[in-house]
């Protein structure tokens, strides 16, 4: 006999998760298995959308930071000398607390989609002329492509530049012709651009909050990219839902030879407590801050401070990232180099003069008001390269 029915039982919402055995119910099924993935299945019909982040805890990987580097200009043009005391800085910041780390060229935080083929190049050689031998992420987007109709082709050309500076990886960045096709033809997309690739490759998948036609990976094109051998993992570029989380739980539980990289400048820590990589325009503006977390979030050099500097730097970067009136944060790279001309990194905070995101107001006094609970926490635990000039 079913046990006794509570009081509660005369309302039916109660009656069903009370008796459900007394009224012929079952619980919903979820999906674990990818052969049950369709290319409709929505995220919330699969285990992995209930991932909890402690259950992914991990305080022995040592993954690397990966760091979407910024194109500083000054009277217009590119900045050279800037730029390459900005990424000396970075890679002593990484050197300081024995954290690995990969400069990203030609992303968004490089104004990749502003940026001629001539340019594109240029920024990499600049890198080669400083580490002639070390490997790098390059962005590869649609050069001159139709927002209509998706063309391989148009990947081409970024694609041949990066390749002919190996060693190197690349992330294959979003096109409006190619989100805009349904998954399995976006699968098919994918796999024809990855003929042409000759290195390591991630793909790349975003929210509207970093452009307004964008829309993130479900799990069967997830699962799809991640099967590809030449597709070694993924950048996942989302401010309000846990889509890293997602991925990260699908790809540890199913054992999937793919590497989720975290682009939640919204949730930095997780990446770190989950000892995965992280792939971020954050790494810029909090560079030395994040990579003292990576080390003091480590079993061996465990400090529990490192709570209160998860806190530090994302209030920095919830502020470097906020969202406009229309929800968008592309503005980012505006207040990424009001910080770094702040703590005297570049000589200017100018963007591309062709991109239209800038911030409205006095954003230098924004940013230096945000920099004060940053700046106060590496001083009181002794981080260095990170005050002001």
């Amino acid at each position: 006999m079913p046990s006794p029915v509570p009081s509660t039982a005369n309302d039916p919402i109660e009656l069903i998760y009370s008796v459900p055995f007394a009224v012929g119910l079952s619980p919903v099924s979820m999906i674990s298995d990818p052969s049950e993935l369709t290319p409709s299945t929505p995220w919330s019909e699969t285990v992995w959308s209930r991932a909890r982040e402690e259950e992914l805890a991990d305080h022995s990987s040592r993954t690397r930071l990966c760091v979407a580097a910024l194109l500083p200009f000054k009277d217009g043009r590119p900045d050279w000398g800037s730029f390459e005391r900005m990424l000396r800085w970075m890679k002593k910041c990484a050197e300081a607390f024995g954290v690995e780390i990969l400069f990203v060229l030609n992303a968004d935080t490089g104004f990749v989609f502003n940026l001629s083929n001539e340019l594109y190049g240029e920024v990499i050689r600049r890198f080669r002329s400083l580490y002639p031998q070390d490997s790098f992420i390059s962005g590869i987007t649609a050069v001159e492509g139709s927002p209509t109709e998706f063309k391989a082709a148009c990947y081409h050309p970024h694609l041949e530049i990066a390749q002919a500076n190996a060693p190197c990886e690349v992330m294959i960045m979003t096109s409006q012709a190619l989100n805009a096709l349904d998954p399995e033809a976006r699968r098919d997309a994918y796999f024809e651009i990855a003929e042409k690739i000759e290195v390591p490759a991630l793909v790349h998948a975003l929210e509207p909050a970093f452009v307004p036609w964008a829309t993130p990976f479900e799990p069967w094109l997830l699962h799809q990219l991640a099967a590809h051998q030449k597709f070694t993992g993924g950048k996942i570029s989302t401010l309000d839902e846990p889509h890293f989380l997602y991925w990260a739980s699908m790809c540890r539980d199913l054992q999937l030879d793919f590497v989720p990289h975290s682009g939640d400048d919204f949730g930095i820590a997780s990446a770190i407590r989950m000892g995965l990589p992280l792939l971020i325009g954050a790494g810029v503006s909090a560079c030395p801050l994040i990579c003292a977390a990576k080390k003091y979030w480590q079993g061996d050099a465990f400090d529990s401070r490192v709570y209160k500097l998860f806190e530090a730097f994302q209030s920095l970067e919830d502020s470097v990232f906020r969202l406009d009136e229309d929800g968008s944060a592309a503005a980012y790279k505006h207040s990424t180099a009001e910080i770094l001309k702040i703590l005297g990194i570049i000589d200017s905070a100018e963007i591309h003069p062709d991109c239209p995101d800038l911030r409205p107001g006095d954003e230098r006094t924004r940013m230096r008001e945000a920099l004060l609970r940053p700046l106060r926490m590496a001083e009181r635990m002794d981080i260095p390269h990170y005050s002001l000039p």
